[in-house]
């Protein structure tokens, strides 16, 4: 039988889920819409604007440079400033920067509005995961990530089909890729100014949330924190030195050499293999992006539920490796895609990866580190977008980019199955 408190930490919990997680997942599926659309674009923008695939794989690449100059110190000022009001700032600037790539004429041009939009977009994901530890606890933490980060794979579904029929458009003399950026810039300004009244900070400032359950949170989190100063408070400069975090950032960096590359070519990958015209292959792309969902929301709940990270970590990483390698032996389209399709389960890795970091970190630290082991990460996304043009056009084919990401999830997998990362126990108590 459930006690008092019992009910009301649980009444807490699941208003505090039912309130805020929609809201995460729609501005970060906004955010990942943003961030893939240009993956659509290219499918007619490089005939327009004569760019070759060394060209596009740069500048696709070097959003992650932008990306990298606020990534750290922007997680920090949502800890110690306002995560509602740094977000807003965010989306609100990635917004105008994607509507004025919309008007984009040359190479330079490009390159400019690539990196302008990764600086713009830095730390919005690191500053929702350091919010989302303001608001649940470990034992809940994975599920609230992959609830977040389900948008990935879900903006896949949803940008693909919206891309594919902005494709078709010519309003006002303007072609369909110029409408991509125009039109999917405008929702995050809207939601940008939304965020400002609809985010609170911390239980403590949620009006919507009646008094016990606000209080409840707030003590179940300030018991946690305490465990984890009991084992030693890290400073900003020790997190950045400690073991645990330096061998999560080597996968991720893998990890994300693979599975950005895979964002930004995939509609080219698709269209390349199967000769379709542009309106079918965005129907295409979704598959992949139906199967994440799915494998995401399974995968970060089961983590919960076991309590084990490493090997729902890693399994996704060898399936998605297994994947990469096995495309270039399949003669039809239909096993093709139904292999690809597949592959969109390697994303049910990141939730789950990205609950490690909390179980031994807290407050500016793990601020810090999010940035830390992200900005290492994107790194690896440049590479990988840009490394995937290259081999595209040296050899003429796609086989050579299809083993590389391959080879990236398969190493990235591996270290996870070996690493062994030891955890307070105390931080695991569900």
């Amino acid at each position: 039988m459930q006690t008092v408190g019992e009910d009301v930490s649980k009444r807490a919990r699941r208003r505090a889920a039912q309130h805020l997680l929609p809201f995460v997942f729609l501005l970060y599926l906004i955010c990942y819409i943003d961030r893939a659309n240009l993956s659509f674009a290219n499918l007619r923008m490089s005939v327009d604007l004569g760019l070759s695939d060394r060209i596009y794989g740069l500048g696709a690449g070097l959003f992650f440079i932008g990306y990298l100059l606020f990534e750290i110190p922007g997680a920090v000022i949502v800890e110690r400033w306002s995560a509602r009001k740094w977000i807003a700032r965010i989306m609100i600037t990635w917004g105008l920067v994607t509507i004025l790539t919309g008007f984009i004429r040359t190479p330079g041009q490009f390159y400019a509005a690539r990196l302008l939009l990764g600086a713009a977009e830095s730390s919005f994901f690191p500053g929702i995961i350091v919010f989302l530890t303001h608001w649940f606890r470990v034992a809940d933490r994975a599920k609230a990530i992959a609830f977040f980060y389900s948008a990935v794979p879900a903006a896949s579904v949803v940008g693909s089909l919206l891309a594919g029929w902005l494709l078709g458009v010519h309003w006002g003399g303007v072609a369909g890729w110029r409408w991509i950026f125009i039109v999917e810039g405008i929702v995050p300004v809207l939601f940008g100014v939304i965020t400002i009244f609809y985010l609170a900070d911390h239980p403590r400032d949620a009006r919507w949330l009646p008094p016990d359950e606000r209080t409840r949170i707030e003590d179940e989190l300030r018991r946690e924190l305490d465990v984890k100063k009991s084992a030693g408070v890290m400073t900003i400069g020790q997190a950045f030195r400690e073991r645990r975090v330096l061998l999560l950032m080597v996968p991720y960096f893998l990890t994300l050499c693979g599975q950005q590359a895979v964002v930004y070519w995939i509609p080219t990958f698709v269209k390349r293999l199967s000769g379709m015209p542009v309106s079918q292959v965005a129907w295409w792309v979704a598959l992949p992006g139906l199967a994440g969902i799915a494998g995401m929301l399974f995968n970060g709940w089961h983590s919960d539920m076991t309590g084990e990270r490493r090997w729902h970590a890693a399994i996704p990483l060898l399936l998605g490796s297994l994947v990469y390698f096995t495309i270039p032996s399949t003669r039809h389209f239909g096993v093709t895609m139904a292999v690809l399709t597949l592959g969109g389960f390697v994303v049910a890795y990141l939730p789950v990866f990205w609950s490690m970091p909390t179980l031994f970190l807290s407050e500016s630290a793990a601020a810090a580190c999010f940035g830390l082991i992200n900005t290492f990460g994107q790194i690896g996304g440049f590479f990988g977008t840009w490394l995937v043009g290259i081999l595209n056009q040296s050899t003429g084919g796609l086989n050579a980019s299809l083993f590389f990401i391959g080879g990236c999830l398969l190493i990235a997998g591996l270290l996870h199955a070996l690493l062994r990362i030891r955890f307070p126990a105390s931080a695991e108590t569900r």
